[in-house]
């Protein structure tokens, strides 16, 4: 099967599973873990951060970051349409126990005049900020300029606040802005990102910040239940994402956007080829709840499969295992399937 469902689907490479076979472990929660501590050194190394924290998953880290930075009763500032607000469940209510006060951000982008007005101090009727949470790259797929970050970071530090980057897919967004992860994350004092997703390695993520950050991170993770054992049969994987699959991901941009290019031809379907700046194609096509199972039920007979359109909008994600041939198959099928739906 063709999966272009998200990015989250992709399988492990064979030398990914015989790194994770051969792998040397102990115990992380000791700190024995040889192959842990190398793929922290690496990820921090890679971030110009002191250090990073290896966690089970991207919204593990985000939240692990909010529970570190955050007193209890607080306020954190982030995008409305970001990953922690729409897809995390609700968890810093209960984890880190803190309000959010959302702003809108078209395509992650924070107006500096309209974050000002949000920034609080905590009196009688009103929670303090205590965070403010960027993503770059953004959920929608779009990537937010260095010079957009920094006027974030510079509003933060006139308040004295922390900067937390969700940077899940920071790998292609430094594809797409042609600059460095570490250019990125210098706009933030912590940075979650993912080692699966495009990266291909099957599970983990890394929080990375200060050595004092780390630190008190470290024992929220084990609070949280983020202690993994013998985790270097993961951290392998992770490893290998690292260091082989980041200069990869402009090739799945690139095919993103030959995707979008084919797709545009459909009659009926509207896409943005401009908005397609990472892997993401997000795309309309006018369906009623019917026409979009038979279209999602089309390509599942064609051997792909896709998710049901959100709000009208249908999203195709490519990844390391979406080659030129797929991307082919792909648009065969595609032509196929709208036509039948008309």
């Amino acid at each position: 099967m063709i999966d272009i469902r998200s990015d989250t689907v992709t399988l492990p490479t064979e030398a990914m599973r015989k790194a994770m076979a051969d792998a040397e472990v102990g115990d992380d929660v000791y700190g024995d873990d040889p192959t842990v501590k190398r793929l922290e050194t690496l990820g921090a190394q890679m971030l110009g951060k002191e250090a990073s924290l290896f966690v089970p998953s991207g919204t593990f880290g985000n939240q692990l970051a909010l529970f570190t930075w955050c007193r209890r009763g607080t306020e954190v500032i982030l995008g409305e349409e970001s990953h922690i607000v729409v897809h995390e469940a609700g968890a810093p209510s209960v984890i880190a126990g803190v309000q959010l006060r959302c702003m809108n951000d078209p395509g992650g982008i924070m107006c500096p005049a309209e974050l000002r007005k949000r920034i609080r101090k905590s009196d009688l009727h009103a929670p303090a900020t205590s965070l403010i949470c960027t993503e770059n790259a953004h959920s929608s797929g779009r990537v937010a300029a260095l010079a957009d970050m920094d006027a974030v970071k510079s509003i933060a530090a006139e308040h004295k606040l922390p900067v937390h980057l969700d940077g899940a897919r920071i790998f292609n967004a430094a594809a797409t802005l042609n600059c460095t992860a570490k250019d990125i994350a210098s706009k933030a004092d912590s940075v979650m990102f993912c080692l699966s997703k495009g990266l291909c390695a099957p599970v983990g993520s890394l929080l990375a910040g200060t050595a004092e950050f780390i630190d008190a991170a470290r024992m929220k993770r084990k609070i949280m239940g983020g202690g993994m054992r013998q985790a270097g049969v993961l951290a392998a994987a992770g490893i290998l994402a690292l260091t082989e699959h980041t200069p990869l991901l402009a090739s799945d941009q690139e095919r993103a956007k030959k995707l979008a290019q084919g797709l545009a031809k459909i009659k009926g379907i509207q896409v943005d080829i401009d908005a397609v700046q990472i892997n993401m194609i997000f795309f309309n096509y006018n369906a009623g709840v019917q026409a979009a199972e038979k279209i999602v039920d089309g390509f599942a007979g064609r051997g792909i499969l896709i998710n049901p359109p959100e709000g009208g909008e249908f999203r195709f994600v490519t990844h390391y295992w979406i080659g030129d041939k797929e991307i082919d198959a792909i648009l065969t099928a595609a032509a196929e399937v709208f036509e039948e739906t008309k």
